[in-house]
């Protein structure tokens, strides 16, 4: 890795180039080189010994590690202030695989607030499965009571998916280490750039990479970033054990995308705090969720822990399911997509989507209606959004 400064703190744009990475020792190129190869030689015998008993560094097979991805999870680290990083093949496979390695039978793990509905399954249906014990609190202000001896971790989304819920990390981290639990956060929506949960005291942060790292809509991959005492076990599970490796080339893609993610992070707040105040005061629109709206439950937490509100929000729209179908198939420049953190701005209907999964009983208590659409704000021009939001919400 370059020598960065270290007399000084280098900024967010300053890591995302140069962070995890330096130009290549034996071609000088200064794009990481993908490393398209599945096994690695090691010189003689007892190096391959040592190298499979973890007694020398070097790599042997690319889903234990590959260069490529070794860069990839180095920048990530960097833009977090953590540790280390392991680079998991999707989101989702970095929440199964950091849950199943913290977790064991008789243990409980406490959901704080809404979380994406694929993580909804792993913790209600799945872990069950396994002895493990969910727990859901509607809030940091019930949590302190819902801690028993048992409990061992903490996962919380914030913003969370799809509602822009906004929790207090400082106070989560606070009363898990109060109670000898593990502080997990989803720092999918805000990114690094947004919200470092390691720096307010959270233990592990993770993120669907598909999303704000990657950026472009054309990768997909995971990764869970902390300490090497808490990355460790998660590594071994999820490459050597689940196999939940990341490729090298997408690994490339998502290095690309770091280099860019405060420049799209910045465009896409900048542009959703004008859609959201714009929408906020338009006669079909319910209620705005965005923390960057002064009348938000969460603003003062966001504005505290946040360097802007980020790209998200959802609308309710007066008419429910029938005018959030007429508004999302009107829609123009948006697209009409369940993803979100990309270029491109993106459009969906979490009950027929995203959280479709989810058991409608869980869906009402979470807040996602059928009147309810999630946008994703890309780097488009603010005007040109506006206007298409404007067209399409247009006789509901």
């Amino acid at each position: 890795m370059k020598q960065l400064n270290k007399t000084r703190s280098l900024g967010m744009r300053t890591l995302a180039v140069h962070g995890g990475q330096q130009p290549d020792a034996q071609t000088g190129a200064v794009a990481t080189p993908i490393t398209a190869s599945s096994a690695f030689s090691y010189p003689d015998f007892d190096s391959g010994a040592r190298r499979f008993s973890g007694e020398e560094p070097g790599y042997m097979y690319s889903r234990f590690a590959n260069p490529t991805v070794t860069v990839f999870e180095q920048k990530l680290a960097a833009l977090e202030g953590a540790e280390t990083s392991v680079a998991c093949a999707s989101g989702m496979a970095a929440i199964s695989a950091t849950l199943f390695a913290l977790l064991v039978p008789g243990d409980e793990i406490i959901q704080v607030g809404t979380l994406y509905g694929g993580t909804e399954g792993v913790v209600r249906n799945l872990l069950p499965r396994y002895g493990i014990r969910p727990v859901h609190v509607p809030n940091v202000g019930e949590l302190e009571a819902a801690f028993t001896k048992n409990t061992k971790v903490v996962l919380v989304e914030t913003p969370a998916n799809p509602g822009l819920d906004i929790a207090d990390l400082a106070e989560i981290a606070r009363l898990s280490k109060a109670a000898g639990a593990i502080s997990v956060v989803d720092n999918t929506f805000a990114t690094p750039y947004l919200t470092r949960p390691l720096a307010l005291g959270i233990d592990i942060v993770l993120h669907s990479a598909t999303k704000y790292i990657s950026g472009h809509g054309d990768a997909t991959g995971g990764v869970v970033a902390g300490s090497a005492a808490l990355i460790t076990p998660i590594r071994t599970l999820s490459l050597k054990q689940f196999g939940g490796c990341l490729s090298p080339f997408e690994a490339s893609l998502l290095i690309r995308g770091l280099k860019t993610l405060p420049l799209r992070v910045e465009a896409s707040s900048l542009s959703a705090q004008a859609v959201a105040e714009f929408l906020d005061g338009h006669s079909a629109v319910e209620t705005v969720f965005y923390p960057g709206l002064p009348e938000h439950p969460g603003h003062a937490i966001a504005a505290r822990q946040m360097k802007l509100f980020g790209g998200i929000m959802a609308i309710e729209l007066k008419g429910g399911l029938n005018a959030a179908r007429t508004f999302l198939d009107k829609l123009n420049i948006i697209t009409q997509a369940v993803s979100l953190g990309d270029t491109d701005s993106l459009a969906c209907h979490p009950a027929s989507t995203t959280h479709s999964a989810v058991a409608p009983e869980v869906r009402r208590q979470s807040g996602i209606t059928d009147g309810l659409v999630r946008i994703s704000i890309g780097i488009e021009d603010t005007d040109d959004l506006i206007a298409d939001l404007e067209q399409a919400l247009e006789g509901l």
